[in-house]
């Protein structure tokens, strides 16, 4: 496997050079063999399967060093074993994704077979996120091996010594002709998105995204975008306030929120506030007896991030808003660990109702009207998640049918983002596109239709001259 990692005071120019480079041979290596057989495609996801067992306890240890502290559980749950469940599905199914799948060729060509043949795209470009660089690299691209590309991973620069262990581990399992991995800041990550992939995804945030996108149709690019946006939470009237915080706490406090789909925002009926907010101290506590210094609560990944959410908070406090932390100790900047902390009806155009918060703090918005809410959601930009917390199935059916987003999770929080035969992905501006499952695969994939026929040639019926017969059996067939 080929990697192109200078030292920080490369040039640039030194820097782009090889990167392009690199996409070049790939590219040319892709047009001497533009299809890999399943054996093949087979054999890779296995030695990725094997290298990622070997390597889980490195992985685990370098992610924590570049948090500064990442729970283990964190990294096990959200990281390591998403892959090794996806690498064991995309295997079985893999043999039936790749089978053509027959069509019909309809009245006016038979007799003739038609089918849809998955072909490898050429070279995928995958740019990773920090906040999980394991599952957001290796699992798209698992899926565009299993399709047959090669592929070029950009890495972030947030998360160098994950970085180093990723690189030695797909240095074990392929040879230079499949993967690369690039690192460097923004203006590599800049080039990358202008290189001519046959196609790219980014995961990432929704302005970055429009960069991105902007960048790949130069080249006619086609783009997969996972973003994110402001997933809300709505916990109906009917529902045990202890049941719905026990659910929703799940998905806020992996990774302490540093999630693409975590729980943004709550909705609570007026009158349940004060009960929900006692439930969620009580669930916060007993996730974590002692706080913040706890070594499953995982800190914030690195200053700016930090500054950041204190900024939020701030924001908040001088709109008058009553913010409520979760524990005693809330906030500690030595070890960028930072308690969940409840932001009490802030104002819609207070900062942290406009921004993705993407870390540990939840505003609660009261409703009177549980119908309202569905207004608002209406009205916002479309989310990459929405949660429900009811066990009213008529308002179930309701919100599925009257609300937009990436995906629904009822009574539970981001785990519809570990369901294997499921696409994943976002509508409008929460991301274009699904991976995942089948649909990852054919997202690496092109669909290239094949017509045969056999010796008999009806063409030959539809070239000239045309006589009366023949305009007489068109009207009759087929313009009824």
């Amino acid at each position: 496997m080929t990697v192109v990692s200078m030292a920080a005071n490369t040039p640039l120019e030194q820097q782009i050079n090889a990167l392009e480079t690199q996409f070049s041979k790939l590219t040319e290596l892709g047009k001497q063999i533009p299809d890999i057989g399943y054996a093949e495609r087979i054999e890779d996801l296995t030695r990725l399967q094997r290298v990622l067992k070997t390597h889980t306890d490195a992985l685990v240890g370098a992610l924590s060093q570049d948090y500064g502290h990442r729970s283990r559980t964190d990294t096990l749950m959200a990281d390591i074993m998403p892959c090794f469940q996806m690498l064991r599905y995309t295997k079985r199914k893999l043999k039936r994704w790749m089978k053509p799948s027959r069509r019909s060729t309809g009245l006016l060509l038979a007799p003739a077979k038609v089918e849809i043949h998955y072909q490898p795209l050429g070279v995928v470009g995958i740019i990773v996120p920090w906040n999980f660089p394991i599952t957001l690299s290796l699992i798209p691209l698992m899926t565009a091996i299993a399709a047959g590309n090669r592929v070029m991973l950009k890495m972030s620069e947030f998360t160098p010594l994950t970085n180093q262990v990723v690189k030695t581990m797909l240095r074990e399992a392929f040879s230079e002709d499949k993967v690369s991995v690039i690192e460097g800041d923004v203006a590599v990550a800049t080039a990358f998105t202008k290189l001519p992939f046959d196609h790219l995804l980014f995961t990432g945030s929704t302005e970055v995204g429009k960069k991105v996108m902007e960048a790949a149709s130069a080249n006619l690019t086609p783009v997969t975008l996972e973003l994110g946006g402001k997933s809300p939470v709505i916990i109906a009237p009917d529902i045990a306030p202890e049941i719905a915080a026990e659910r929703l706490l799940f998905g806020k406090n992996l990774n302490a929120g540093q999630i693409c789909v975590a729980p943004d925002h709550l909705y609570v009926h007026e009158d349940k506030l004060d009960d929900v907010v006692e439930a969620l101290r009580a669930q916060w506590k007993a996730a974590y007896p002692e706080g913040i210094q706890s070594d499953d609560r995982t800190a914030i990944i690195n200053d700016r991030q930090f500054a950041r959410l204190e900024s939020l908070i701030d924001d908040a406090q001088k709109h008058g808003v009553t913010v409520i932390p979760l524990s005693e100790e809330a906030i500690l900047p030595a070890t960028r660990k930072m308690a969940l902390h409840l932001v009490i009806n802030p104002p819609a155009d207070s900062i942290i109702m406009q921004q993705e918060i993407f870390g540990p703090l939840l505003p609660i918005i009261t409703y009177h009207d549980v119908q309202d809410v569905l207004t608002i959601i209406r009205n916002m930009p479309r989310p990459l998640a929405l949660y429900l917390m009811s066990f009213d199935e008529d308002f179930k059916r309701h919100v599925i049918r009257h609300t937009h987003s990436g995906s629904i999770a009822v009574n539970d929080t981001i785990t519809q983002v570990a369901v294997d035969d499921a696409p994943f992905g976002g509508v409008g501006p929460s991301g274009l596109g699904h991976y995942h499952g089948i649909e990852g695969f054919r997202t690496f994939s092109h669909a290239k239709t094949v017509l045969s026929r056999g010796k008999f040639n009806p063409g030959k019926l539809m070239t000239p001259p045309y006589g009366k017969w023949w305009q007489k059996i068109m009207f009759t067939l087929f313009l009824r």
